[in-house]
């Protein structure tokens, strides 16, 4: 148990920082800066190709690296906690809003690369890893999966409810804005909790298998790469999770302009992002029984395509009362919620199975992959909400949008998550290998190698 609570805080560290900049840092940048949703999104994207690099050699670094008395992979936690919580808060700097454009734009670009593709990028990967050392059992790894889910659930309480809170007032003129000062205050809270958080984290959580460690003369990443990209459980769930995060992180990201636009009311979203989350905690009870009835890969099928039919029933209806998205939103959190609780433990068994296929253990390596994947997911959702709101028309400087700005505005909000939960649902039935047969096989295939 103190296992499974230590994970849960990491990831409640990791997700202070990750949800906040998922969910609100491009309606900062638009409307605190000032700078275009079109720069916006470019910029997201353009960072994470340069995350195929640092996240990648971060998993080659945490697969050379040799155990220490703390292990191989929870040292790298410790020493990457004070930077990237650092990191994370200087994006959100409020003393700069007289700069020109270009340097707000140049601020914007450098702190965001340096918190998402260094400093995240050194915490996640061996964090993320960990998963793998601290037990060899599936059981246990599912249990992790979900714990880590609820701490992403803890964290997204607190940054979906309290947030909004904090960071819309009232103008003069009695219009809904977004405050700089107070966002800024917002991150200055959230990275000290981080780092709390983290400190906490390698304090309970032990690393006890001890993994093969790769050694220096024989790396050779472009055959490993190779391996992995001829792995079709792999290529599968990077796609699924791709698809996945494109559809939740775009829907958090909208939903900011969704409801100062559209419904005009952003005092009602703390309420559904509690809403959501309730949705996915009420999930919590019911995981074991669903793993072990039907298999992870079976559950989480079957909620995609749920949650999917629902954002295209909003997308048909277009409701002008928010109750009635709020209802589709709760729904939508509950079919959805075995899948995000289970989601990590499908990639640790995608290690299990390429090691049993390929002789090799590569934690880091695969997981790393995963991770760029993950931030790739979220720099799309950003860049494809950017271009979509540019595309639509969406001033960043009038108080004011027009009927139609605001209509296509719910259309896209709705619409990208539907098409993306429906794809990734597909993958996952029809590509992933490792149903529930498959994953016992290799259980018992990973513990005679053990032997």
């Amino acid at each position: 148990m103190k296992d499974k609570i230590g994970y849960m805080l990491g990831n409640i560290g990791n997700d202070f920082t990750f949800q906040l900049a998922s969910t609100y840092l491009m309606i900062f940048l638009t409307n605190v800066y000032g700078i275009s949703p079109a720069f916006v999104g470019t910029l997201f994207l353009g960072a994470r190709l340069l995350d195929a690099f640092t996240d990648i050699g971060m998993g080659v670094i945490v697969d050379q690296s040799q155990p220490t008395k703390d292990g191989r992979f929870l040292p790298w936690v410790k020493r990457m906690a004070l930077p990237v919580s650092l990191a994370s808060l200087m994006m959100y700097n409020i003393f700069i809003t007289d700069w020109s454009m270009g340097a707000k734009m140049t601020y914007a670009a450098i702190t965001y690369v340096i918190w998402g593709s260094i400093t995240y990028t050194g915490i996640n990967i061996p964090y993320g890893s960990m998963a793998a050392v601290i037990s060899s059992k599936a059981a246990d790894r599912a249990a992790l999966s979900t714990f880590r889910t609820l701490g992403s659930l803890l964290a997204g309480l607190l940054v979906g409810v309290l947030v909004p809170i904090v960071i819309y007032t009232k103008d003069v003129s009695g219009n809904r804005v977004v405050n700089g000062n107070n966002f800024f205050i917002a991150a200055v809270a959230f990275s000290i909790i981080a780092f709390i958080c983290y400190m906490l984290f390698a304090k309970l959580s032990v690393e006890r298998v001890s993994l093969p460690v790769q050694e220096k003369q024989k790396l050779n990443l472009k055959d490993d790469l190779k391996d992995l990209i001829k792995d079709r459980a792999f290529i599968a769930v990077i796609l699924n999770a791709l698809l996945i995060l494109v559809a939740q992180l775009s829907a958090g990201t909208l939903n900011q302009y969704l409801f100062l636009v559209y419904f005009k009311n952003t005092a009602l979203l703390p309420l559904i992002n509690l809403i959501s989350l309730v949705g996915m905690a009420a999930m919590v009870p019911f995981v074991g029984k669903i793993t072990k009835r039907f298999g992870k890969k079976e559950g989480g099928y079957r909620g995609l395509y749920i949650a999917s039919a629902i954002y295209f029933g909003l997308f048909l209806i277009r409701p002008s009362n928010p109750w009635i998205f709020a209802i589709g939103v709760l729904f939508a959190g509950i079919a959805v919620s075995y899948y995000v609780m289970v989601s990590y433990a499908y990639i640790t068994d995608v290690s299990d199975n390429f090691q049993i296929h390929t002789g090799k253990r590569k934690d880091g390596t695969i997981y790393s992959v995963y991770s760029f994947v993950r931030k790739l997911g979220q720099a799309l959702a950003g860049g494809i909400g950017g271009w979509a709101l540019a595309f639509i028309g969406y001033n960043q400087t009038a108080l004011l949008q027009t009927a139609s700005v605001e209509s296509n505005i719910f259309l896209i909000s709705v619409g990208i998550p539907a098409v993306c939960y429906l794809l990734g649902a597909i993958v996952l039935n029809f590509l992933f290998p490792l149903n529930k047969k498959k994953i016992e096989e290799n259980e018992r295939i990973i513990q005679n190698m053990e032997h």
